[in-house]
């Protein structure tokens, strides 16, 4: 059956990749930051693992490099490096098509939310301000309001209860399989855009409803949508 958004409430959005073109400097600064603890980061698995918390993409990192997960102090120790890193990188732009698409969401009547893995504070605040209108710091679902983060479907879950609604009743745009399976894993119709290097058949296989690669081609799909 073809996705439209006929009875829908709530649209929920992934943000690296999806609202921001930053993979390509989460890339770097992930590789730079495992180079420097003996480990491996490609840009491959940058992008195989965004939208996993940072806690549990060094522990992955660690048990398929080092064959021992990563202790607590060391992945706060990684994981702040990291961020120290991406910080210092140029600053990362808003997607094109983002705020076209939000603007068209939000004249459908429809309540929007950004369902993120990311620890990034800076990123985090800053989002607040470029999407000001659309979504405040109680919108976002983060890091830091999930004890489990994707691929689990606990933040997407946390999406619908903060929204007051139905799986049924909402869509998610995600770019990454890990973001993919948490939104399916919470029963939500799922829009794979795929802004990155992977093969689409990746983020297909997850079960996602439709696949664009870019935000404004998703722009240009909900000119024909109504709720």
């Amino acid at each position: 059956m073809e996705l439209t958004l006929k009875g829908k409430k709530v649209v929920m959005f992934d943000m690296d990749g999806v609202l921001y073109d930053s993979m390509p400097n989460h890339a770097k600064a992930w590789n730079e930051a495992m180079e420097h603890y003996d480990m491996t980061m490609t840009k491959r698995d940058v992008y195989l693992n965004e939208g996993v918390t940072g806690k549990e993409t060094i522990s992955r990192i660690s048990m398929r490099d080092r064959g021992r997960p990563a202790e607590p102090d060391e992945i706060r120790e990684i994981y702040d490096h990291k961020a120290r890193l991406f910080k210092n990188l140029p600053e990362v732009q808003v997607m094109p098509g983002a705020l076209e698409v939000f603007s068209k969401v939000s004249t459908l009547g429809l309540d929007i939310l950004i369902v993120t893995g990311s620890a990034q504070k800076n990123l985090i605040e800053r989002a607040q301000r470029d999407f000001e209108g659309y979504i405040t710091r109680e919108s976002m679902i983060t890091a830091f309001d999930v004890k489990r983060g994707k691929p689990h479907p606990d933040p997407y879950l946390k999406g619908l209860e903060i929204a007051g609604a139905e799986a049924a009743q909402a869509v998610v745009v995600e770019n990454a399989p890990m973001g993919i399976r948490s939104a399916v894993a919470a029963g939500i119709d799922t829009i794979a855009v795929n802004t990155g290097p992977l093969e689409d058949s990746l983020l297909t296989v997850e079960g996602s409803k439709m696949l664009l690669h870019s935000m404004a081609a998703l722009a240009d799909w909900l000119d024909g949508q109504s709720v």
